[in-house]
């Protein structure tokens, strides 16, 4: 059985976010809205930031999900509310967007009991 030290079990809200705001930035950064790629590219998103969060190799359960809307004026609103051990679980999310869309991806660890 691997021991972990304490630092991997917080979830850092912060270096997550960068991760997934890169696989988006790597998946649709420099593409326009086009509703026949969307799966595509939602199904890509979540596979790239799961498989970034697993190889940190920390003791967490993921969950991600990842929403992809056109930019048409329309307005878009979200939430989440989790019931956990604030101490060790966590989640962010990150709202990115270009000229052409708008892409919200929520990320939300719970830490596994050892």
């Amino acid at each position: 059985m691997e021991e972990y030290s304490g630092d991997d079990v917080l979830f850092n809200a912060d270096d997550t976010s960068t991760s997934v705001k890169e696989c988006i930035e790597g998946v649709i950064g420099g593409t326009d809205y086009n509703q026949s790629k969307v799966n595509q590219w939602t199904a890509s998103i979540v596979e790239h930031s799961l498989t970034h969060l697993v190889k940190q190799g920390r003791p967490y359960k993921y969950i991600v999900n990842c929403t992809i809307m056109q930019k048409s004026g329309a307005g878009l609103h979200t939430a989440n509310s989790c019931y956990w051990d604030t101490s060790t679980d966590g989640s962010c999310t990150v709202r990115w967007e270009n000229r052409t869309m708008y892409c919200v991806v929520s990320v939300f660890a719970v830490a596994v009991a050892l």
